[in-house]
């Protein structure tokens, strides 16, 4: 195998968000192998590379392309010019990454997700023209597809249409896929003909996690007391995490009866639980891409039926520690898992599951909904999780994700029970530690990667 320049090719890079973290886990395993990585972005923030503003999918215009391509043309005067102004940004778009390409000598593109999503489809225009023009040896990691994400879509002009056709994704006689589970591998075949390698998130977990000076004081910072129960939703604040569920939960926990043997019994972890104690639910992951514009708020207005405690503190979190724009403290995801006693994983859609890998890595406790991925390719490995079982509906009034009530309240109960027997805990997290360990690990990952650029050299 030769040693390659390689452009890692993301809307944004250096972020919390689940794709951004598994690209620097292959940059780093790629690096380590003596390759030359290249990031570009339509936002690196504060990470090495090239910065292409109008590839980054949180702008005015690409939420545009966005909805007038994948629901209903609202914001163009008809389809002509729609795809006028899609194409014109892709054009200049092109420009750009084709100097970057030739300035790096760039031999193997490795986009991720700009060519499986609509969410600015001028980059993903602009990516495909490049990758022709240049005849580029493409690595294309595919976490996910639009056709996965985005409910009730209709594609509703000629111009939509023949994006998803072309480009989303594109049949390029240089590339090798890599998707992340067996469902989106079956479905890409099947809508595309394009045949792909299954490469699983992964985690390292070398290392655990350990409390430290700089993360000692973050329950304070937060507004979490020692005796708190802080129960931690890590993932992003977006319709398809469930996070409804999660806060009927919370709101089961905090039933009286179970309030009664948490006092009785006290903590896994030796603390007492008293009758101030909190149960308090916790949101670390950002809400800016909530672009439904009613979600946020509806978990809000949730929260306050259900009368439980919740914190929401993207402010306080980052993907490295550092200082926020006023010179506040700024705490790594990583520090919101150390501190918590319980993790909800409630998303009814993933293409895998990163923060499930954090949760085992962390060694916390984990409710989860088993989503159609976790099911196919996850739940085999033999975690042991407290879960709210595979049905659910969205509720018309509130517009939420909401399990059957019976479900909740059997896995609130199994959670007590986790959270007051030091014993049971430690059993539970130990043995979903060594299963991501032996299954979901670094090590694994850097097989798969060198199978995809010897595979990708032979093109």
């Amino acid at each position: 195998m030769s040693n390659h320049t390689i452009g890692i090719l993301h809307y944004l890079l250096g972020s919390t968000d689940g794709v951004s973290l598994e690209d620097e886990k292959w940059i780093e395993i790629m690096e380590s192998m003596g390759h030359r990585v290249v990031r570009i972005a339509g936002k690196l923030n504060g990470k090495d590379g090239y910065e292409i503003p109008a590839m980054y999918h949180h702008t005015y215009e690409a939420h545009r392309f966005f909805k007038n391509t994948m629901f209903a043309l609202t914001d163009f005067e008809d389809d002509a010019a729609l795809r006028k102004a899609i194409f014109e940004s892709a054009a200049a778009i092109e420009e750009k990454l084709t100097k970057i390409i030739k300035k790096e000598k760039i031999d193997i593109l490795m986009p991720n997700n700009v060519l499986t999503l609509f969410y600015n489809p001028a980059t993903t225009i602009a990516v495909t023209n490049v990758i022709r023009k240049l005849d580029l040896t493409v690595i294309s990691h595919n976490h996910d597809f639009y056709w996965d994400r985005v409910d009730d879509f209709c594609l509703p002009t000629k111009t939509a249409v023949e994006i998803s056709d072309y480009f989303v994704p594109p049949r390029l006689p240089k590339a090798v896929h890599a998707v992340i589970n067996s469902y989106s591998q079956r479905r890409l075949f099947e809508r595309k003909g394009i045949a792909s390698t299954i490469v699983p998130n992964v985690f390292d977990f070398s290392e655990e996690w350990a409390s430290d000076a700089y993360n000692a004081d973050f329950r304070e910072t937060v507004g979490l007391k020692d005796d708190d129960i802080y129960i931690l939703q890590a993932t992003r604040v977006i319709p398809r995490k469930g996070i409804g569920m999660a806060l009927d939960f919370v709101a089961a926990l905090n039933a009286p009866e179970r309030r009664k043997v948490l006092e009785e019994k006290g903590l896994y972890n030796g603390k007492k639980f008293t009758k101030d104690s909190r149960i308090v639910f916790v949101l670390a992951g950002f809400t800016r891409d909530d672009q439904s514009g009613y979600y946020t708020k509806a978990l809000r207005d949730r929260i306050d039926e259900l009368g439980i405690d919740a914190l929401f503190i993207e402010d306080h979190i980052a993907a490295e520690r550092g200082e926020g724009p006023n010179g506040e403290k700024v705490y790594s995801l990583w520090d919101a898992y150390d501190e918590a006693d319980f993790i909800t994983y409630p998303s009814f859609w993933e293409g895998w599951g990163n923060q499930l890998l954090e949760a085992m890595k962390s060694k916390t406790a984990t409710m989860i909904f088993e989503y159609p991925v976790y099911q196919s390719d996850l739940a085999s490995a033999g975690l042991k999780m407290v879960s709210i079982g595979d049905e659910m509906e969205i509720n018309a009034e509130t517009k939420l994700a909401q399990a059957p009530q019976k479900a909740i309240e059997k896995a609130a109960d199994e959670a007590i029970s986790v959270l007051t027997n030091g014993n049971a805990y430690r059993e539970m997290v130990e043995h979903n530690f060594k299963v991501g360990e032996e299954n979901f690990s670094m090590t694994t990952l850097r097989a798969y990667i060198k199978m995809l650029i010897s595979n990708a050299e032979m093109l």
